[in-house]
């Protein structure tokens, strides 16, 4: 019978980090400040690693908060970072601030998501990206990457949408890449189904398009842009993004000011 300790545990899953990251071991223990002879036992099982070079191991490999809370376990060790409900009572400060930068991105759409695209909060302007979509994507909890693609959504509106979710997709396995999640993988192949061939030829210029929505008043070009919450020490928190979108063009900021 063989068995599995738990300084074994934490070396495999130390390997594979550093394999999906296509590091030699000695470029990671130089970002780690250690050996690599050092980190050669650690990844051998020989050496069991304190919790402070667990630590430095998780940042230097550039690992979510989730995940190095994870990682401190598979060692043996409890997580460091708490991961709290955004709607705990000491997390109100920053739902309140979060709505006043979603108040103060008006008349332009703004939208709070979790990891996959899953909504938490969004301004009045974001009616210009959901209406028309089926009731089924609108229901509680909102999946605003699949609204984006699924053809009951936003898709029948986008002009641009083999661009645009060619776009949505690849920024999505670069996220696979670093973080491998079955979950992940699957919700990429179905957005995937949703995205229809993009021709490539002498013209092609890649995703760095803007979104083309139809609206009633006209056609909408939209650039976009991700803001993290960089510093959070909070699991919850720093799975936040807010997506904030902008007029590409006047045509575009005229439509939105009016509406």
């Amino acid at each position: 019978m063989v068995m599995v300790t738990q300084d074994s545990r934490f070396a495999a899953e130390l390997r594979r980090w550093r394999a999906s990251r296509r590091w030699s071991q000695l470029e990671l223990a130089v970002r780690a400040g250690t050996t690599q002879r050092h980190l050669s036992y650690i990844e051998q099982g020989r050496s069991r690693p304190g919790r402070g070079i667990v630590l430095r191991l998780a940042e230097s490999l550039e690992l979510s908060l989730r995940e190095r809370n994870a990682l401190l376990l598979t060692a043996g060790y409890a997580p460091v970072f708490a991961e709290s409900r955004l709607d705990a009572p000491e997390l109100a400060p920053v739902r309140e601030a979060i709505d006043r930068i979603l108040d103060g991105h008006l008349p332009y759409p703004a939208a709070v998501v979790r990891p996959y695209g899953e909504l938490v909060a969004a301004n009045a302007a974001i009616e210009v990206l959901t209406e028309g979509a089926a009731a089924h994507l609108l229901r509680p909890p909102v999946n605003v990457l699949r609204l984006a693609l699924h053809p009951d959504g936003m898709a029948r509106r986008v002009e641009n949408l083999a661009e645009w979710g060619r776009h949505i997709v690849e920024s999505l396995r670069s996220q696979a890449v670093r973080s491998p999640d079955d979950r992940l993988e699957a919700f990429i192949a179905e957005l995937r189904g949703y995205v229809p061939p993009m021709p490539s030829g002498p013209d092609h210029i890649g995703f760095a398009v803007p979104l083309r929505l139809r609206c009633a008043e006209g056609e909408l070009r939209l650039i976009t842009t991700l803001t993290s919450f960089a510093t959070a020490v909070d699991v919850t928190l720093s799975e936040l993004r807010l997506e904030a979108f902008l007029p590409a063009d006047e045509a575009s900021a005229a439509i939105l000011r009016n509406r």
